[in-house]
């Protein structure tokens, strides 16, 4: 067992999946792999996220040191945010399990269509 921040994880994986656990923080981290974007560049990018839930997100993973959010003194104020040295580590193993799941997803869809063949 493993507490980190009061809280009980089963390992260490159980501690890496729930920084990125849900629909959204995976793939904000995909989109800042290699671009710095403004927050509404990023609601573009994400289509389907609402500002709050965006907000909530990237000050989730800002707190995990995982998303670095800049601000730039300028009027009008502008903020844009970008991925830590540790969320760029995080991105390739992300990357890695983006082109696993697509050789997965290309075999399940190559044997449910045999399948549909052989009936």
């Amino acid at each position: 067992m493993l507490t980190i921040d009061n809280e009980k994880y089963i390992c260490s994986l159980d501690y890496a999946v729930s920084l990125i656990k849900g629909k959204w923080k995976a793939v904000i981290i995909c989109h800042l792999n290699d671009h710095t974007y403004r927050f509404s560049e990023l609601q573009r990018k994400l289509q389907g996220i609402s500002e709050k839930v965006l907000t909530e997100k990237l000050r989730e993973l800002e707190e995990a040191a995982l998303v670095e959010r800049l601000s730039y003194p300028e009027i009008p104020p502008r903020v844009e945010y970008r991925l830590t040295p540790f969320g760029f580590r995080l991105f390739t193993v992300l990357y890695s399990l983006q082109h696993w799941s697509d050789e997965y997803i290309s075999i399940r869809q190559k044997n449910c269509q045999k399948q549909d063949t052989d009936k």
